[in-house]
Formats: C-alpha cells, structure tokens, sequence
C-alpha cells in the first residue's frame, strides 16, 4: 500500500507545514511515555483557546500577549458587552495567531449564569474546511 501524503512524498520547499504543539492536559503518549503532542488543527485550536484566557503580563518576557478578555466578565452581562467582547478576541487572534484566519466570532449573552458562550469560525492555513471553537466564558470570583 502506497503513502500519498503530501508532506511526505513531497521534496518541494512548498510542502505542507505540520504545526505543532504540547498537550498542557499533560496527557502521556503510552509509546514513549513522554507527554502528548497536538498537530495540525488541534495545536492551533488549543493555541486559540490560550489566547483568549491569557491576560496582559501573565506570560513572562511577553507581557503584550493576551486579550484581557476574562476582564469583560466583570461588566454588565448586555449585547454591547457581547459586541466589545467580541471586539477583543478578534482583536488578539489576530495580532497573536497568524495561522487562523478569522471567519465569524459569535458571544451570545447568557444572562442566568452571568457568562457568554463564545463561537470562533476559522479557517487553518493550509486546510481548507472551516474548524470551529466554542467555549463558555464566566467569570470565576
């Protein structure tokens, strides 16, 4: 049985790019027994989900990476909350994540719990169907 997938059987400098990532679930690979790696969408979906739950100056040497979205938690749970938090997290992805091209962000109020639920649309460069991230956002205090 053959291998035609193109990063292997492809010599070209143009061949695809495997993106790459530590699983911070921390998940043991049973085979080396060292921790998980994420390729491809899911490193970029996991580097998407980072993004948005990082504040300013939480990472050190990079105080600039992050979005401050955990501070609209503490507003009034409105649409216009819902727009500036939507604001935001375009805002970060696209300073900080150059590998998502942003399609639809979507943070619809949930005003019983105090939080949203944040629906992000994006493509993956190099992948040609659309991936989807959703998560709910509260605030914790």
């Amino acid at each position: 049985m053959a291998n035609f997938d193109a990063s292997v059987t492809n010599n070209s400098k143009r061949a695809n790019r495997i993106y790459k990532d530590l699983d911070l679930d921390f998940g043991r690979n049973v085979v080396t027994s060292d921790v998980n790696k994420l390729t491809d969408v899911e490193a970029v979906k996991r580097s998407v989900r980072n993004l948005i739950q990082t504040n300013h100056f939480e990472r050190p040497f990079h105080p600039e990476i992050g979005g401050n979205v955990r501070s609209m938690l503490f507003e009034p749970v409105s649409p216009l909350t819902a727009l500036n938090l939507q604001r935001q997290v375009g805002e970060v992805l696209k300073n900080f994540e150059p590998r998502a091209k942003i399609i639809q962000i979507l943070a619809r109020p949930d005003l019983d719990r105090n939080a949203y639920n944040l629906r992000i649309s994006f493509y993956v460069v190099g992948s040609p169907e659309p991936v989807t991230v959703e998560t709910f956002l509260e605030r914790l205090r």
